[in-house]
């Protein structure tokens, strides 16, 4: 049993477990779906309201963009198994937009964000996740962890004491239960008795109830009341665009990391623009927007075992049923029980091996470095896409310093009669980086009147290069000497050819 989650995991691979069609004709499988989409909805609910209070506009809409999203992605999406819906993230991309100009402009700037979403989409942006290194990708994974462990501190902080045994018990059951068994998620259990206990027992401790007002009616279509002009347009077109971005980033990399834990291939160019539709069909129900969400996802797919979009789906669905029908039972969840929820996540989603010792001495410093800078990037700002770019930035600084180093200039002199020649040969891949050093690396004084550079094993790669070629070459006929290159690949030469003498300043 601790070998697979499901009892068809030996007879199936795992994109065969990704069908709904073969989920519906398997009840044992359908089960750890519904039950996975409940276990979610129940997570949604308090930081759905969360979300909503950053943003400033009422829990409703944060709660009804959670369904709308939920539901729309099961449909449109391009990664089974992964929950959209209203998050930190888009939150506080957003809101200053409400606080300056209202929730008409923000739910219009929520529908272009999903516009844009759509023109990135199919224009192929999600290929330009290829560029990720993987050490950003760790970073992104433990920042996101801490970020979840770091949101659930204000819920242990001046809170009745009860709170505390309430929260250690939960983390027994989330973290021992699957020792036993897994026909029940241990989140969904953990959920029920600790409500169980505080309800019978009349305990005192903050709820679901306490972090808002639940809506008691379905969410019906809205039209947001802003001028169709180019002045509203430059109001919101940074917020959407900047939404639009932030939520890509957000969804393909949780997808990414989905890819990883469920050992399938996803298709991150229907996600991408599958997420700009969500956000359109949320924008005119008045929701919030929202993006994939890296804790509800790891609840889904790595605590609850679902591997479909019935849980994605299902999930929106008993969202809504438990705000509007049972709302006076969701309210009576204890916090506690969903904080012991949250950390578990956040310990599941952690690569601890990232940081062992034995993994630590074994890396690249560089590989280290990018991990770590990535991680307070992100935990710093609480902004994701700042995280990854200096991640990123941070990676191909010192990619370009380690490969400018790579390159090595060696020297030879020989003589045929009367003639003495000095060759040069340059091994490595030249660009601006490893370039900038090449002038230095040549004797124009001491080299007698003819001088071969032999480029066989080098590879000339932008306009640096041929700057730096065009400077060698004037300097030895500033000595009075004669130069010859040899040894340019096609690509090379075909470079030169184009650019050689002309780019100084009198061209």
């Amino acid at each position: 049993m601790a070998a697979t989650q499901t009892e068809h995991a030996p007879a199936f691979t795992p994109e065969q477990l990704q069908s709904v069609r073969g989920t519906l004709m398997s009840p044992r499988r359908l089960k750890t779906e519904v039950l996975a989409g409940l276990v979610v909805a129940l997570a949604l609910i308090p930081e759905a309201i969360a979300f909503s209070i950053i943003a400033g506009v009422d829990p409703r809409i944060g709660l009804f963009a959670s369904f709308t999203m939920a539901v729309t992605i099961a449909f449109v999406g391009g990664r089974p198994a992964m929950i959209s819906a209203a998050t930190g993230a888009i939150a506080l991309v957003i809101a200053p937009l409400v606080k300056s100009h209202g929730v008409d402009y923000f739910v219009a700037a929520v529908i272009l964000a999903g516009i844009f979403q759509i023109i990135l989409g199919l224009s192929g942006v999600a290929k330009l996740m290829r560029f990720i290194p993987r050490s950003v990708m760790v970073g992104f994974v433990n920042a996101l962890a801490i970020l979840i462990f770091m949101s659930q501190v204000p819920e242990l902080i001046g809170v009745p004491w009860l709170v505390y045994p309430l929260v250690a018990l939960g983390l027994v059951i989330v973290f021992g239960l699957p020792k036993l068994t897994k026909a029940i998620p241990a989140p969904l259990v953990a959920i029920i008795v600790l409500t169980l206990i505080t309800v019978f027992a009349a305990v005192a401790v903050p709820t679901v109830g306490d972090k808002g007002e639940l809506p008691n009616a379905l969410p019906t279509l809205f039209i947001p009341n802003v001028p169709f002009s180019l002045e509203t347009l430059q109001i919101i077109f940074p917020f959407s665009l900047a939404m639009a971005f932030v939520g890509l980033l957000e969804s393909l990399m949780t997808a990414k990391l989905v890819d990883d834990v469920t050992d399938t291939r996803s298709h991150k160019t229907r996600e991408a623009w599958g997420q700009g539709v969500a956000n359109v069909v949320t924008g005119f129900f008045g929701g919030m927007g929202g993006c994939a969400m890296i804790g509800q996802t790891m609840i889904n797919v790595k605590a609850s075992g679902a591997r479909t979009r019935i849980s994605t789906f299902l999930a929106g669905v008993f969202l809504l049923i438990l705000v509007v029908v049972l709302g006076g039972i969701v309210s009576l969840i204890p916090m506690a029980a969903l904080v012991a929820v949250m950390i578990f996540v956040s310990v599941a989603t952690f690569d601890w091996h990232s940081i062992n010792p034995r993994t630590l001495k074994i890396m690249p410093k560089s590989e280290t470095a990018v991990m770590i800078a990535t991680v307070i990037g992100t935990v710093t700002t609480h902004n994701l896409a700042i995280g990854v770019g200096v991640g990123v930035m941070v990676a191909m600084v010192l990619f370009a310093r380690r490969v400018a180093h790579l390159v090595t200039v060696e020297r030879t002199v020989t003589t045929t009669g009367d003639h003495e020649t000095a060759t040069y040969v340059v091994d490595g891949e030249l660009f601006f980086a490893s370039s900038n050093d090449l002038y230095t690396q040549f004797e124009y004084a001491l080299d007698p009147e003819h001088v071969v550079i032999d480029m066989h094993a080098s590879h000339l790669w932008d306009a640096s290069t041929i700057a730096a070629l065009d400077a060698i070459t004037e300097k030895y006929h500033h000595h009075g000497k004669e130069v010859k290159i040899i040894g340019l690949n096609q690509a090379s030469t075909a470079m030169r050819e184009r650019l050689g003498g002309k780019l100084s300043a009198g061209h």
